[in-house]
């Protein structure tokens, strides 16, 4: 047995494995590995995307927030997300169409053949998959959607553009909600607080998650939106839920409406940062 250690800001995450069970380089260097305590774990470029024993914590926080806040998200469109978990969540509120946008091929491919979390979402007869640049996707994209979701890795040459104003401006125009995964405003704030200053919303929240082996355990998400108002309401998102009849392991209604109720320091930070 090993040890796979992921470094950030002078810490580090150690995950026991039992073996590497396939790698490969090309636009990402891609690892998947068999895991002492966690199940199977897709790293990117170093770093930690999922583990199957906590993947659930990120994905349905991820989606079902902005997805219950929509009275009817009929059209969907994920960016990135190649593992297919980000799918499999939006699927379970019923929409006509989801369109993924993955740039990367390697990443569903592998993550189908060796691990499965979509479980069988991207066969859905639903769902489009697009190997392109999300950014160059949205912006020659003549389409609207009810709720955009991009579910990205660490900013990196691959990634950096999906914290861009520009991207965040067209996003704003051709969706109801957008949502993205923020980082850890503890362990990553460099890159929260820049996300923060990119992506302008008439109206913009901060909401919070546990996700144990993702920098410092604490995760952040962006939501914004320029025609709707961003209210978690519990009695709304509640009937929605029953109507819609969600099975999760992590999100409910409750955790919905608590993840927007900040500590103090982030509070602070976050009005600091325009």
């Amino acid at each position: 047995m090993d040890w796979f250690v992921e470094y950030y800001n002078g810490s580090a995450l150690m995950i026991k494995v039992k073996k590497l069970i396939f790698e490969k380089k090309g636009l990402q260097h891609i690892q998947i590995f068999e895991t002492v305590d966690f199940g199977k774990m897709l790293v990117l470029d170093g770093k930690i995307q999922f583990t199957e024993r906590d993947e659930a914590f990120y994905h349905e926080m991820l989606v079902h927030p902005a997805m219950i806040m929509h009275e009817n998200p009929s059209k969907v469109l994920v960016i990135g997300g190649g593992d297919g978990g980000t799918v499999r969540e939006v699927l379970k509120h019923d929409p006509n169409e989801v369109v993924m946008v993955e740039i990367d091929r390697n990443v569903i491919e592998l993550c189908r053949k060796f691990i499965g979390i979509d479980r069988g979402a991207l066969n859905d007869e639903r769902v489009s998959v697009i190997n392109e640049d999300g950014v160059e996707f949205v912006r020659s994209s003549k389409e609207r959607f009810d709720v955009i979701i991009v579910d990205g890795t660490d900013p990196n040459p691959v990634s950096q553009s999906l914290i861009s104003k520009e991207f965040y401006t067209i996003c704003g125009e051709i969706s109801d909600y957008f949502v993205t995964q923020s980082q850890s405003p503890f362990a990553q704030r460099e890159f929260f607080e820049a996300i923060l200053r990119n992506a302008k919303f008439r109206e913009r929240r901060i909401y919070l998650g546990y996700v144990p082996t993702y920098p410092s355990g604490l995760w952040s998400y962006l939501i914004g939106s320029n025609r709707r108002k961003i209210q978690p309401d519990l009695e709304t998102i509640r009937r929605r839920f029953e109507e819609r009849r969600i099975e999760t392991t992590y999100y409910t209604p409750e955790v919905h409406v608590s993840s927007f109720i900040l500590p103090k320091w982030l509070e602070d930070l976050t009005g600091r940062v325009r």
